[in-house]
C-alpha cells in the first residue's frame, strides 16, 4: 500500500507528483479504495495516465460506510453492512436503558456526512420512536422549527400515553439538508473560500438577510462549528457540528413553552450521543469480508486483463456467495459536476436516500406505529457463526427486491 489520504487530486502539480510516484514504484496498476472522492481521483488519474501513454492502469474499489457510493452496477460499498450492525447494537443498548429507566430521551446522531443511509438502515434494524431522514427534510423544505416541532409533538403524545422516554435517530449531515441552513452554508462556503472571517464580524455583511438572521438564531457553539475550516474537498465538517445537542436544546425550549401553556405536564430529561468512529473500526461482518474478497479479486482480474478507469463491481449479492458475479463498471458513468471551493469540479455524484425507494417506503409505513408504541429491537453484537451470521442489511435486500 502506498499510503492513505483525503486529498483531492486536481492541480497540475498534484498530477505531476502522481506521475512521479507511479514511475518511482514502476507500477503496472494502481487500485484506489475509497468513497466518491477517492474514486473521483481514480477516474481522473486513469484519464491522465492514459493521456500521457503511461503503462499504469487505475481501478477503483467502493469503500465507504456512508453508503452513498452506489449505482445499479455497484449496489453497495463495503463497510456499510458492518457499520450499521455495530451502530444498531449500540442503539439497541440505549433502547434497553431508556425502557428500563423510563425517564430519558436519547438523541443519537449517526455518522453519514451527506446521505442518511446509515440512519435509515439502523432505524429498520432497531425501530426507534423518531427518525429524521435528511433527504425527506430537504424534499419537504422543512425548517429547524418544523423539525423541532415534529420531535416535540411526538414527545407530548407519548407523554399522554404514559411514556416519558424514547430514542431519536439523527443523521450526521442533517443540518446540511435543511434548506435555510443549506443556503447559509452555501454563502459561508463562498465567504470562507475568498475572505477572512474577522472577529469584529464585518464578514457577516456579506450574508443575505435571511441567512444572517438564521446564523444569529443558532446557538453560539453551532455558529463556531459552522465556521470551522472545510475538509480537503470543500465540505463542511459535519462530524464536528453537534446537531443532536442543538436539537435537544431546541426541544427543551419548546417543551418549556408548552409547559407554561399547560399542554405538557411532565419532566423532560435528554441525553445526547454521537455514534461515529466506533462504527467504522469493528471486525467486518461475514458479508463485508466476502464482499471485500470479491472486490479485490475483481480489481486484480481487471488489471490483469489490461483494463483502466473502471470500478470493481460485484453482482447478484442477494444470492449465496458462490453465485455472486464479478466485473467492472466505467468510473465515468458515475461522474457529475459540483461546485466546490467556489468552482465547478468533476466529481462522482453521491447516491442519496431515495424517498420513492423500497427502504424508505418500508420505514415510512411503520414509523407512526414506532413513534407511539415501543417496538424496540436490540439486535445484539455481530455474529460470525450461527443462523444470524450471514444476514444482509435491509437496505441492500430491499433495493435488490429480495425482501418485501
Amino acid at each position: 500500500m502506498i499510503a492513505s489520504g483525503r486529498d483531492k487530486i486536481e492541480t497540475p502539480e498534484q498530477f505531476k507528483l502522481a506521475e512521479e510516484t507511479v514511475k518511482k514504484f514502476d507500477l503496472d496498476g494502481l487500485v484506489v479504495i475509497g468513497g466518491d472522492d477517492s474514486n473521483t481521483n481514480a477516474c481522473l488519474l486513469a484519464e491522465h495516465f492514459r493521456g500521457k501513454n503511461m503503462k499504469t492502469q487505475v481501478i477503483g474499489c467502493p469503500k465507504t460506510i456512508d453508503g452513498d457510493l452506489k449505482s445499479k452496477e455497484v449496489p453497495i460499498s463495503f463497510g456499510f453492512d458492518t457499520a450499521c450492525k455495530l451502530y444498531s447494537e449500540m442503539i439497541g443498548n440505549v433502547m434497553t436503558d431508556a425502557r428500563s429507566t423510563g425517564k430519558y430521551y436519547h438523541f443519537v446522531r449517526l455518522m453519514g456526512r451527506a446521505a442518511s443511509h446509515i440512519t435509515l438502515e439502523c432505524a429498520l434494524q432497531t425501530r426507534p420512536n423518531i427518525t429524521i431522514i435528511g433527504e425527506e427534510v430537504a424534499a419537504k423544505k422543512q425548517t429547524l422549527k418544523s423539525v423541532t416541532d415534529y420531535i416535540t409533538d411526538i414527545i407530548c403524545k407519548r407523554s399522554e400515553l404514559g411514556f416519558n422516554y424514547g430514542v431519536i435517530l439523527i443523521p450526521e449531515g442533517l443540518i446540511d439538508f435543511i434548506p435555510e441552513v443549506q443556503q447559509l452554508i452555501s454563502e459561508l462556503n463562498e465567504i470562507l473560500a475568498h475572505d477572512i472571517v474577522d472577529e469584529a464580524g464585518v464578514w457577516k455583511q456579506k450574508l443575505q438577510s435571511q441567512s444572517l438572521e438564521l446564523f444569529e438564531f443558532l446557538p453560539q457553539t453551532i455558529q463556531e462549528q459552522l465556521l470551522l475550516e472545510r475538509d480537503p474537498h470543500g465540505n463542511v465538517q459535519v462530524a464536528k457540528i453537534e446537531t443532536e445537542k442543538m436539537l435537544l436544546q431546541m426541544v427543551e425550549t419548546e417543551l418549556h413553552k408548552r409547559m407554561q401553556e399547560g399542554t405538557y405536564k411532565r419532566d423532560f430529561a435528554g441525553k445526547t450521543h454521537f455514534f461515529g468512529y466506533e462504527g467504522r473500526c469493528g471486525l467486518p461482518t461475514n458479508f463485508d469480508a466476502n464482499y471485500c474478497y470479491a472486490l479485490g479479486y475483481g480489481a486484480g482480474a481487471l488489471l490483469h486483463s489490461g483494463k483502466t478507469g473502471l470500478i470493481s463491481s460485484v453482482g447478484n449479492l442477494a444470492a449465496p456467495v458462490e453465485q455472486w458475479t464479478v466485473g467492472g463498471t466505467a468510473l465515468t458513468s458515475l461522474m457529475d459536476v459540483e461546485r466546490r471551493h467556489g468552482k465547478f469540479k468533476p466529481v462522482i455524484k453521491k447516491a442519496m436516500v431515495e424517498l420513492e425507494g423500497a427502504p424508505f417506503k418500508k420505514f415510512a409505513s411503520f414509523r407512526d406505529e414506532w413513534a407511539l408504541k415501543n417496538r424496540y429491537v436490540n439486535p445484539g453484537p455481530i455474529q460470525f457463526v450461527g443462523s444470524a451470521a450471514n444476514t444482509i442489511n435491509n437496505t441492500l435486500l430491499l433495493e435488490l427486491g429480495a425482501q418485501a
